[in-house]
């Protein structure tokens, strides 16, 4: 075996009890007081053009409507159509994770992950089954697709997600024209936006979960790393469209809530990812990372929240299983780096243009 295709073991270990005989993929789609996307998002999965999945709604706690209303859903095609109800808001980790489990026990090809605050194009599932199928060495995690902004279609809200040196994820294309070339070609990504994502159901068994103690914010990102450091490719497929709302359920891009927990996962993601050589290296851009930000959310009305996120990172951090960073290659290790340092200059390209566009706007 070469070096590239070493793999590492992770965590999840139990053995498939069931088998699901008629369909390759599991939607799953994690949902928090979110009826007002509802039925958008379920209508368009109503008409996609093929049939060979099953769809699987997470409720974490919501309140008596979106209960009511999810019941019925389900109760007009029971067989395709699954509801959980949880006792307590597991968070996007916890809930997406039940529908991993179940993926893995009934044996489905394929695990898609979803936001309630989406609608996907006819071909959306059929796309990313397609490209799956073009991979039968099966090196593929995850596919990352092209999200478009709900309120304009024509602006791309996310073309898969990339990690920079500072310590800081972006999202591809964001705010750019959809009909740009650049996003209309598969590219290989940093990590699949878990919000509308087709993952290899079967590779979870050596990548592990996402991560639970993340709860929410920057988990896409965490298991992404992790499935690079063990040897798999996260790639961007343009032609599967989806329409996002963004921050459906948050409620906005920026909150208390939102800011806290971002800050401590980004200190979570380092802690489990990275080797201790991998962030002395890094160490001065990393530490000018956490210092804008700071600054920034200051500005915002969030600088407290930020610095008691990052403190309790820092404080709880051992309280995570590392991955098993001593397994991974050394050129693998390289690779990550020389990706990180390419994904800054991105950043500040993708800046550069952002405010150029506004000026001459």
């Amino acid at each position: 075996m070469s070096t590239s295709e070493t793999t590492i073991t992770h965590t999840y270990r139990k053995e498939p009890t069931m088998r699901n005989s008629h369909c390759r993929t599991l939607v799953v789609i994690p949902n928090y007081n979110g009826l007002r996307f509802l039925p958008d998002c379920m209508e368009a999965l109503s008409r996609q053009t093929v049939t060979d999945f099953t769809t699987l709604v997470i409720d974490n706690a919501s309140g008596g409507d979106d209960i009511t209303w999810l019941r019925t859903w389900q109760a007009e095609d029971p067989a395709r159509r699954k509801l959980l109800q949880n006792d307590a808001n597991l968070g996007f980790s916890g809930a997406v994770n039940q529908g991993i489990r179940q993926a893995l026990e009934e044996h489905y090809d394929f695990t898609l992950l979803l936001n309630n605050d989406t609608k996907v194009r006819p071909d959306f599932i059929e796309a990313l089954e397609k490209r799956m199928d073009q991979d039968p060495k099966g090196r593929i995690f995850a596919l990352s697709s092209k999200m478009v902004k709900m309120h304009d279609p024509h602006q791309i809200d996310d073309a898969g997600d990339a990690y920079t040196l500072l310590g800081w994820q972006f999202q591809h294309g964001l705010g750019e024209c959809a009909g740009k070339p650049v996003w209309n070609r598969e590219a290989v990504v940093f990590s699949a936006c878990a919000g509308a994502a087709m993952y290899r159901t079967a590779l979870f068994r050596e990548v592990g979960l996402f991560d639970e103690h993340h709860f929410a914010y920057l988990e896409d990102i965490d298991v992404s790393y992790r499935a690079q450091l063990y040897g798999y490719r996260i790639l961007y497929c343009p032609t599967a469209v989806v329409e996002h709302v963004g921050s459906g359920t948050s409620g906005s891009k920026y909150n208390a809530f939102k800011v806290r927990l971002s800050a401590r996962n980004s200190v979570y993601l380092l802690y489990k990812n990275v080797p201790a050589l991998m962030l002395l290296v890094n160490a001065l851009p990393l530490l000018l990372g956490f210092l804008v930000k700071q600054l920034f959310f200051l500005r915002k009305g969030f600088g407290k929240e930020y610095a008691a996120g990052l403190l309790e990172g820092i404080r709880t951090r051992k309280q995570l299983e590392k991955a098993k960073l001593k397994e991974v290659p050394f050129l693998r290790y390289l690779s990550i780096e020389f990706r990180l340092i390419y994904q800054t200059l991105e950043y500040v390209l993708q800046l550069v243009r952002k405010y150029t566009a506004r000026a001459r706007g």
